[in-house]
């Protein structure tokens, strides 16, 4: 089975996620598509990020009964901060017979090499690739990596915390469940 891999902090998730996880599952060949959620990203700062199980809750409420995806939170189980290529070393140890694949919007490539073990992670790993505003793909000496035409997303998280902090009802960015549980624990407020 293809299961493509959606890394990110999700704080919070949001239609712009749920949009590009349903385009992937659908127009490319992945059977299913994981949501792991990032205890921290060495490349951010942690201060406004949520606790890891209200990201993890905000994701499974979003993805509700939808068979095709799942909330995965095999980063907390793991060091801080998480590394891909580790937790793809230890995916592919647990499930053997599933190969995995990475999805990535195109602001992510710019940052690409200084990952950990990059170029192992880029000659054994395949990238779908989104685009988003302002990022071009430039697939120049790039190792497999395919470019979906996934439709543009705006929308980010950073904008919704920020939106929700002065006062804006963003409630239509969100998956209707994901809101409620955000909603209800006055996230993001102050």
């Amino acid at each position: 089975m293809k299961i493509g891999l959606f890394f990110g902090s999700f704080n919070p998730v949001h239609i712009g996620h749920m949009a590009i996880a349903n385009y992937m599952v659908e127009y490319t060949d992945m059977d299913r598509l994981w949501f792991v959620i990032s205890p921290h990203n060495p490349f951010k700062e942690r201060k406004t990020l949520l606790a890891d199980h209200h990201r993890l809750e905000l994701v499974e409420r979003a993805l509700g009964d939808d068979e095709r995806f799942m909330a995965s939170d095999i980063e907390f189980k793991m060091p801080t901060p998480s590394y891909t290529i580790d937790t793809l070393a230890w995916l592919g140890e647990k499930y053997p017979s599933n190969q995995f694949v990475i999805i990535m919007g195109s602001d992510g490539l710019p940052s690409f090499p200084k990952w950990k073990n990059a170029p192992e992670i880029q000659q054994n790993y395949r990238r779908y690739i989104y685009p988003r505003p302002g990022y071009p793909v430039d697939v120049l000496g790039q190792e497999n990596l395919e470019v979906v035409d996934a439709p543009h997303i705006e929308i980010s998280s950073s904008f919704i915390r920020k939106a929700i902090r002065n006062g804006k009802d963003v409630r239509h960015f969100l998956p209707p469940a994901a809101w409620k549980y955000l909603d209800e624990m006055n996230f993001y407020r102050k």
